[in-house]
């Protein structure tokens, strides 16, 4: 989900016992004051969770973002070209769960510029976590960073949400955390709103609000989800820069 911090790329009210999540405070920034050991919260800022492997499936259908293998989503964000494809690799992660690896390009005038591996999960209850990210920055063909790389279960790293089963406006969660490199989290501002793009447009989109409060200044970003497509649309509040949706090719 790295995007050069930007992209990548909402939860239901309850996960199941066995997720055991440890939850905060209702603070917009996603970094409450207190702990309560209570299946039913959703992730937020560093507090640990506890996730059980046998109740997730690397059989991604949540609605709002399909992940079946061989799935591809081209986008332009401004002058650069992000491909994103659904490959048919699987990674147990650190925290004993098994991930789907989602394979994420962006290149400039056909060179690559940033590449990374995200790897998610859904759980029984459809939510879909993000469980970390092998990601590299390049410049003239050759790796410069990796910063933002994480793997929930590593040096305190935890998992996050990327996707609700069953978004309702007002829900806020993290979709990472790793202390200082990936901390972002998200809200869902509607589910009625609109998108038009390239690849066509959009009613009853799902709008979400994106924070990465590592970033100077902090990059604060909406998000739009087409059901049965998944990301369509995004825009950076402050600067106005967008990445469209160009093409789509289900798995």
């Amino acid at each position: 989900m790295n995007r050069l911090r930007s992209i990548a790329l909402a939860l239901a009210l309850a996960l199941a016992a066995p997720l055991a999540l440890a939850a905060c405070g209702d603070d917009d920034s996603g970094n409450g004051d207190a702990a309560a050991e209570t299946a039913g919260e959703l992730p937020r800022g560093g507090h640990p969770v506890q996730l059980d492997p046998a109740e997730f499936t690397t059989e991604i259908d949540n609605p709002y973002w399909p992940m079946a293998p061989g799935s591809r989503w081209v986008y332009r964000e401004g002058e650069a070209r992000v491909v994103v494809t659904v490959t048919d690799r699987s990674k147990e992660v650190a925290n004993g769960v098994t991930a789907r690896v989602v394979h994420d390009v962006v290149s400039e005038s056909g060179e690559p510029i940033e590449v990374t591996d995200d790897w998610y999960a859904q759980d029984s209850d459809g939510h879909v976590w993000y469980l970390g990210e092998d990601t590299a920055e390049y410049e003239h063909g050759k790796v410069v960073s990796r910063e933002g790389s994480f793997e929930a279960g590593v040096d305190g790293a935890q998992p996050g949400v990327i996707m609700p089963a069953d978004p309702q406006v007002g829900q806020s969660y993290r979709q990472e955390y790793y202390e200082g490199q990936a901390e972002d989290f998200a809200k869902v501002l509607a589910l009625d709103a609109h998108a038009k793009v390239p690849f066509g447009s959009f009613a009853n989109v799902l709008e979400t609000e994106d924070v990465n409060p590592l970033s100077d200044p902090k990059q604060v970003e909406h998000k739009f989800y087409a059901e049965g497509i998944g990301p369509v649309f995004t825009v950076d509040t402050a600067s106005g820069d967008r990445e469209e949706l160009l093409s789509y090719v289900e798995g």
